[in-house]
């Protein structure tokens, strides 16, 4: 039985967000979410957080955690059963590859702030260097195997920036990374996955992208990718 109350303060568009919101709907924690403007932080947020950013998981209205792999261990360890395999190896080599992923947001972000072609088409070849090497790790329809685990509420909201953004990149990353391609498609189908943002995600993903003044946001035209 659920002891605490929580709360998730969130932004619409926040890959680490999402991967709380995946790992607070797979072990079936009851919590409230409130949204706030990144770009407009209102003061009682800028004083609850310590870094500015969020995700933040308020417990019980007064104790604060920040940082979202450290709210999904907490979450993993309050409830039944565990997101992790039970091997302390094999789980360490999980959390290495979750840090690979917080990687590759990094080079998504470099990727639609590329300025100019040259910079977006190395980007790009980056990313797909990256996936190729994953290849090598899957094991199943998930990361490790035929149940979901941490890695894959890690990948959930990475696999969905491409969802929004491949018409627009230069080469297919994807290209040569069958099991990776399978793995997403299994993320993409699993209800915590689809639930972690709301129906109009990818509409705010390409106005956001519209308005960083980089490469990319001359190749979008919002009006016509929503009509």
């Amino acid at each position: 039985m659920q002891q605490h109350e929580f709360t998730l303060i969130s932004h619409h568009l926040c890959p680490y967000v999402q991967r709380s919101v995946i790992v607070l709907t797979e072990k079936n924690v009851h919590h409230e979410r409130q949204y706030i403007d990144l770009s407009d932080k209102p003061e009682w947020f800028i004083e609850l957080s310590p870094t500015g950013k969020v995700p933040v998981l308020l417990v019980d209205h007064q104790e604060i955690l920040f940082e979202s792999a450290v709210i999904c261990e907490y979450l993993n360890e309050i409830t039944p059963g565990s997101l992790h395999a039970p091997d302390p190896l094999l789980k360490a080599r999980h959390r290495a590859w979750i840090e690979y992923g917080s990687q590759l947001l990094n080079d998504i972000g470099r990727l639609y702030n590329a300025l100019d072609e040259v910079a977006f088409l190395n980007q790009a070849e980056v990313i797909a260097r990256k996936w190729r090497r994953l290849e090598l790790e899957i094991k199943g329809d998930y990361f490790a195997g035929s149940d979901f685990g941490m890695v894959d509420a890690a990948y959930g909201p990475i696999f969905r920036y491409f969802d929004v953004m491949e018409p627009f990149l230069p080469l297919d990353v994807f290209e040569g990374c069958a099991l990776v391609q399978q793995w997403r498609k299994h993320l993409a189908a699993r209800p915590s996955v689809q639930n972690a943002v709301a129906e109009d995600y990818s509409e705010k993903l390409l106005h956001f992208l519209k308005k960083r003044n980089s490469h990319i946001s001359n190749s979008i035209d919002v009006e016509e990718m929503v009509a």
